[in-house]
């Protein structure tokens, strides 16, 4: 193998060439977390006849320029395969590749990029894929923690300090707080210009609205602890190319790097092998067309195929405390807390099934229908869905967060997202529900001023009343047995 570095339109770039005489189809990698980070992935594509291409995006690491978050990916990218299609090495044949931020920068290329500088394949692992969509849920409720994380080690910097925002909460444990929100960087103690611009993005789904018009097969891989699960599958349900390949496991945003608690032995793929032989396919035209794909159900060591769903089931629920009580964002609950407290002024709806008789395969989205009050003109609905597991552990299955503007204390019927779930819950396990105002730090505490939450420099509290009759849990069960499948059979066919 020949590796050398070159620059692309003045863009430091990495080249791993594989052995023997070319030309060699080629793999595109253009990333904001160092392009030397992926000398190992390179010389694992080149050993297997590709040539592998890392390049820094514009502003971040060994590449020149000014560095603007989703700014400058799809003319950079253009450049960059317009580039590899000349070279003596390449046959022409490009598959653009990135996890995270990564990803953005492959999928823009497929789908906003001219014809001529489009890749021929895309795989896109846990897709960042837009601002809007990784800084708000789809009701638009902020996603404070992640995004302060990601911004104090990446944002508005040449090089990145994964570490920053944790050890600026160890020194200010507060440092979330305080407000307004636009004033974290003076908290972090370095400019962040770019950090109040990213909440002015509100509208989500540009991308996934434009996947129908793809015309290259894609290959998305998530998993199902990663915070944009969500949005991996629906890239891969709306992509319009020729075929499209989704693999989901109980993993986290690391992939099979980061297994879940449920994961199992079984969930363990490796990624580089199924990545080459996808791109293979993919690049020959050898994929079935239409959409296949492999999901691993948590807690036990099967594969489903992708688009498997349960039916809408209705648990009973008790309601254990907090029919009324008070969402005050002075002190909010707990993203990073299960604990629910049993005594003082309810801060939380607490409700709670009977013991499962049997075990459950819950496999497909999760939403709760409620019927509340709040005496505020503008209010957030957090619902967290936790496993009590008969010898007494407590995991978060699932959180949504719904932003509502209703009439003050009228009570109104809405239903709360919380996202997908592929999990077997044993036989003796209880579901606890919570119904809250706030899920802080995860999301930004709702003012309940009718100010935006970024911008808001005071906080009250609101009353909050549910009608404990009206709250439904509707969870996908798999009423029959599932149908085991091999994951890499799947992708591959």
């Amino acid at each position: 193998m020949t590796p050398y570095t070159t620059t692309v339109e003045g863009l430091a770039t990495d080249v791993h060439l594989p052995d023997g005489r070319g030309p060699f189809p080629a793999v595109l990698i253009r990333t904001p977390y160092d392009r030397l980070r992926h000398r190992a992935e390179l010389r694992g594509w080149a050993r297997r006849g590709f040539a592998a291409v890392a390049q820094d995006v514009r502003g971040r690491h060994g590449s020149p320029g000014e560095w603007h978050p989703y700014g400058n990916e799809t003319a950079d990218g253009a450049a960059a395969v317009r580039w590899i299609r000349r070279q003596p090495f390449g046959d022409g044949r490009v598959v653009a590749a990135g996890a995270s931020y990564a990803a953005h920068c492959a999928l823009v290329l497929a789908l906003d990029a001219p014809r001529d500088a489009r890749p021929d394949a895309v795989l896109a692992a846990v897709p960042a894929l837009g601002a809007a969509d990784t800084a708000r849920e789809p009701s638009g409720v902020e996603r404070l923690a992640a995004r302060a994380g990601w911004w104090a080690a990446h944002g508005d910097r040449r090089d990145s300090d994964e570490t920053a925002l944790a050890r600026a909460r160890a020194a200010d444990p507060g440092l979330l707080t305080h407000l307004p929100l636009t004033g974290l960087p003076g908290r972090l103690g370095r400019a962040l210009p770019s950090w109040p611009a990213l909440w002015r993005h509100r509208e989500r789904g540009r991308l996934i609205a434009r996947a129908a018009g793809a015309r290259v097969p894609l290959l998305a891989a998530g998993g199902h602890h990663d915070h944009f699960a969500e949005d991996t599958a629906d890239l891969w349900r709306h992509w319009g190319g020729p075929s499209a390949r989704l693999l989901l496991g109980p993993w986290g945003h690391g992939l099979t790097a980061q297994p879940g608690p449920d994961a199992d032995p079984a969930h363990h793929v490796d990624l580089g092998d199924l990545y080459v032989r996808w791109a293979r396919l993919a690049l020959a035209g050898d994929l079935a067309p239409g959409a296949r794909g492999a999901i691993g159900l948590g807690g036990s060591p099967l594969w489903l195929a992708a688009g498997t769903d349960g039916e809408p089931y209705t648990p009973r629920l008790r309601t254990l405390r907090g029919a009324s009580f008070t969402a005050d964002p002075e002190r909010p609950v707990s993203s990073e807390d299960l604990t629910v407290p049993t005594d003082g002024t309810p801060d939380r709806c607490v409700l709670l099934t009977p013991p499962l008789p049997r075990p459950l395969d819950l496999v497909g989205p999760v939403h709760v229908a409620m019927r509340a009050a709040a005496d505020t003109p503008r209010a957030d609905w957090a619902a967290r869905l936790t496993e009590l597991t008969p010898d007494g552990a407590a995991r978060r299955l699932t959180v949504g967060v719904a932003r509502r503007a209703d009439p003050p204390g009228r009570a109104t019927g809405f239903t709360v997202r919380l996202g997908r779930l592929a999990r077997r819950l044993p036989a003796g396990t209880r579901l606890r529900l919570e119904i809250a105002g706030h899920h802080f730090p995860a999301h930004a505490r709702n003012p309940h001023t009718g100010e935006d939450p970024v911008t808001a420099r005071r906080l009250l509290p609101s009353r909050r009343d549910v009608d404990p009759a009206g709250v439904l849990l509707r969870l996908p069960v798999l009423r029959a047995r599932p149908a085991p499948t091999d994951p890499a059979q799947e992708i591959l066919r």
